[in-house]
């Protein structure tokens, strides 16, 4: 449904959570110890060190659970303003947590044998069950950020070429980053159910957790840093400061944190590997297939001697070659021609593109050039979507293809009347191709790594690379090419 509309039923659950921890933290505070208001004095924390010293500092890692979740709300800055962003963690978050924290303080003052379960045996009798409802409920909306975190990081990737095919699904008009995707979604299904069937216990969960967030939080302020010296030109001192005050305190808790690395906080970076290993093996393979066909894309003389060489033989109707390549003419185009010497009466080499705006206007969509000279009848298009527009909603693709390149001729032959006779023949023996029949062209690009290349190319290439194609979205899916009119072209990129 998209997050917009489903925040509409998280929205009272969460304002109901934070009004009952928040109110009963003020009556706790209230009913049993209200000088635990002191404990926002340094000194406190500074004698804790010196009492427990190395104890005092493995404790951070544990301590440092009191603050997770909220870099959640960092996740979902694709949904949502900065301004809203703020204006909840300052004026609802923050002084919610504060004040059930400082009730839950209060309360230990006078049941310190009890810190183990110290949430539930601090509410009130009557309150339990309610509050037991309203947490489940809040923990299930509190996943759904991270969920959300997940679509939208995968879509940027997915963008820049490292990761996958994915489904990718917009659901508002009005906001980029409200995308959800199917398959990522079984995955964190899979993912979790595999964790807690392993772990079992939430203290091993919580130390995997923790490590998980500090590094999050650590990584962030490091870029941060590096936005502020590079796209902010900030003073140097007040980064200097930053990194004192803010880096310093990070770094602290992370040291803590990976004190537990044995103890259930390895999982994170047995996430991050796996995932890392998928994004770059992916990415170099994908930036090394498109420079070899930069490489290796057919020439304007290559294509003409191509088209009038007599040893090839000519047929009615209309090729549409598919193609990542959006300048120039794909390898795929010669090799087929070197095994299937037969060319259609107008060849269209289609490239199709997503760009980060919500919709593209029809008129503009279609963006074509004309392969000199004119009578070789070779056309190359490049065909740009919006992230929330409908292909094939009322009318077929190849059919809107065809009707944009009728305008297309007549436009590029000008207003001269002896070349808009010119232009009507052209417009007429493209009729006459269309209903002569039309084919779809798609490469089958088998990928594999060239002889002699080291052995981790050669694992990265042929196994790993080939088994994630295998198993994910083919690419005459993501151009919803019919498969009554498809063929596919093989061949052998050596990279």
């Amino acid at each position: 449904f998209g997050t917009d509309k489903v925040g509409y039923g998280f929205a009272p659950v969460i304002s109901v959570w934070f009004s009952l921890i928040a109110g009963i933290g003020v009556y706790n505070f209230i009913k049993y110890d209200p000088s635990v208001a002191k404990a926002i004095n340094p000194k406190y924390i500074i004698d804790y060190f010196k009492r427990n010293g190395k104890q005092g500092w493995i404790s951070l890692g544990g301590v440092v659970l009191a603050i997770t979740g909220t870099e959640a709300m960092f996740a979902d800055l694709g949904h949502f303003t900065v301004k809203s962003i703020q204006i909840s963690m300052g004026c609802v978050v923050y002084p919610a947590i504060i004040t059930a924290y400082s009730g839950q303080a209060a309360w230990l003052r006078k049941h310190s044998d009890l810190v183990e379960d110290t949430f539930y045996k601090s509410l009130p009798k009557p309150l339990y069950w309610p509050v037991f409802v309203v947490a489940v409920m809040a923990a299930i909306i509190a996943s759904q950020a991270m969920i959300s975190g997940t679509f939208s990081i995968i879509k940027q990737s997915l963008s820049l070429g490292c990761f996958p095919r994915v489904q990718v699904v917009h659901t508002s008009s009005k906001y980029e980053g409200q995308v959800y995707i199917p398959e990522m979604n079984y995955l964190l299904m899979i993912g979790c159910v595999l964790v807690t069937a392993s772990f079992r216990t939430t203290t091993k969960i919580g130390n995997a957790y923790g490590i998980a967030v500090i590094f999050a939080e650590t990584l962030t302020s490091g870029f941060l840093v590096v936005i502020m010296l590079v796209i902010w030109k900030t003073n140097i001192l007040l980064v200097i400061l930053y990194v004192l005050v803010i880096s310093s305190t990070e770094y602290l808790y992370l040291s803590a944190v990976l004190y537990k690395f044995g103890k259930g906080g390895y999982l994170p970076f047995s996430f991050a590997l796996a995932l890392m290993f998928i994004m770059c093996t992916w990415n170099y393979v994908y930036r090394a297939k498109y420079n070899y066909e930069l490489d290796h894309k057919v020439s304007r003389e290559a294509i003409k001697d191509i088209v009038t060489d007599p040893n090839i033989s000519h047929m009615g109707g209309l090729a549409i070659f598919y193609s990542e390549l959006a300048h120039g003419i794909p390898p795929i185009f010669k090799h087929y021609v070197d095994n299937v010497p037969a060319l259609h009466s107008i060849i269209v080499f289609v490239s199709i593109k997503s760009l980060p705006i919500s919709r593209v206007a029809p008129e503009e969509r279609f963006l074509f050039r004309r392969v000199k000279p004119n009578e070789m009848y070779v056309f190359r298009c490049v065909v740009r979507y919006g992230y929330t527009d409908v292909r094939n909603e009322k009318e077929s693709f190849e059919k809107i293809l065809i009707e944009r390149l009728k305008e297309f001729i007549e436009f590029d032959y000008g207003t001269d009347p002896q070349q808009g006779r010119i232009a009507n023949e052209d417009v007429m023996k493209l009729e006459k191709a269309w209903r002569f029949g039309v084919v779809h062209l798609v490469g089958e690009h088998e990928i594999v790594s060239r002889e002699g290349s080291s052995l981790a190319k050669s694992f990265l290439i042929n196994y790993a690379y080939n088994f994630m194609k295998k198993n994910l979205r083919q690419s005459y899916s993501v151009f919803d090419v019919p498969h009554k009119k498809l063929l596919k072209v093989g061949m052998t990129y050596e990279l």
